[in-house]
């Protein structure tokens, strides 16, 4: 069966105000110093999905900006702008509609455009064990994070051990890199019954999530037929869906624009996780450790950037005084001097400086909010 991607970029990335705004968001920045972020999320998978089979689903004000800095093999014609923001089910829908209508039914990726990955051949791995398992069995698969500490930034999902699925193949979707010989049988064990998801927790509880041992990262990438979510929206979601179909039925690009514009109008914004994984009782999830960060926050940083003799990880023109585990992040020739600073973060844009805790980075996406209740929007 062919396997599609499905780049969700349309986000704020409010945690990465003020480097990130609405018109700039964090996926369109290069963070790591490679490339910027979406690009680096298409590249990694290149192996498995090839480019003409990469759609992205952005914001309608991204859009062409998006056209300008997206790698040049992908067609224009597979980015599709949302006319307005609707939360991550209506994103899935309108891309799996995409495709169908394209191409008909197919394994569909879906992942979002800023997440880091160290591991990428270990990523590819489980990528195409959650497609073979998704093409056997129908089922809705998501891959969760083994926690390293307890965070109170991500939601968890908590996973049945007892309940593990296990099938065999004969070849892995899109080949195995490992093994070319297509005659051998591949073991698709380590996937697990889902139990249930859950909302960022307090500290407290998220230290009793990783002493259960039972609990993952919720990692936000999720892989199913194209078939078999269009399904579950029409079970879970039908309202959605009935405003969608007329987008599906449509005869020609001006109809399907007209039809996206009234159903986004009249439908409401609801997460996947909440409207249908969590509603469901075929999601099954599989653990991955891959070197993985959303980079949702600036604290985040020392995921892909090794920190200096004090504890600092540095971009910036810069010079200090006993200062240490910091992070200090500049833009342009604007020198950053600090004395004394612990467990800090400092970032300097032309038009805005953000200080704060490390402790409280979680809470830069209320400077947005408060930004928006004054009126500021020349800083968003």
């Amino acid at each position: 069966m062919v396997i599609y991607s499905v780049i969700m970029a349309g986000g704020g990335g409010t945690r990465f105000w003020p480097l990130s705004r609405q018109e700039l968001p964090k996926q369109m920045h290069n963070i790591t110093g490679n490339d910027i972020m979406i690009n680096e999320t298409i590249d990694r998978i290149k192996n498995i999905v090839p480019y003409e089979n990469t759609y992205i689903v952005t914001a309608d004000r991204q859009k062409e900006l998006l056209k300008s800095v997206i790698n040049p093999q992908i067609s224009v014609q597979n980015i599709l702008a949302e006319p307005m923001p609707r939360n991550t089910a209506p994103c899935i829908l309108y891309a799996a509609m995409k495709i169908y209508k394209e191409h008909g039914d197919g394994i569909m990726f879906v992942l979002p455009a800023d997440h880091y990955i160290s591991n990428v051949p270990e990523f590819n791995r489980i990528l195409r064990k959650a497609a073979g398992v998704a093409e056997v069995t129908d089922k809705l698969i998501t891959i969760g994070i083994k926690p390293t500490f307890p965070s109170t930034g991500y939601g968890y999902i908590q996973y049945n051990m007892q309940n593990e699925l296990v099938y065999r193949l004969e070849t892995l979707p899109a080949g195995d890199e490992a093994d070319g010989n297509t005659s051998t049988l591949h073991e698709l064990s380590g996937v697990y019954e889902v139990e249930q998801f859950i909302e960022k927790p307090d500290r407290e509880s998220a230290k009793s999530y990783i002493e259960s041992g039972n609990f993952l990262w919720n990692s936000g990438m999720f892989i199913w037929k194209v078939s078999v979510i269009m399904d579950n929206f029409k079970r879970y979601l039908p309202r959605i869906y009935d405003e969608m179909e007329s987008y599906l039925k449509a005869k020609d690009e001006k109809d399907e624009m007209e039809a996206l514009e009234k159903a986004y109008s009249r439908i409401k914004g609801i997460s996947i996780d909440y409207g249908i994984l969590e509603r469901s009782n075929d999601v099954y999830v599989i653990p991955g450790d891959f070197g993985w960060n959303d980079i949702g926050s600036w604290d985040a940083l020392g995921a892909i950037f090794p920190p200096d003799e004090n504890g600092n990880i540095i971009k910036a023109d810069f010079i200090e005084i006993d200062t240490k585990n910091s992070i200090i992040y500049g833009q342009g020739k604007q020198l950053i001097a600090t004395v004394g600073l612990k467990d800090m973060i400092v970032v300097n844009t032309d038009d805005a400086l953000l200080i704060c805790p490390k402790t409280r980075a979680q809470e830069v996406k209320d400077i947005v909010d408060k930004l928006k209740k004054n009126g500021r929007n020349d800083l968003l």
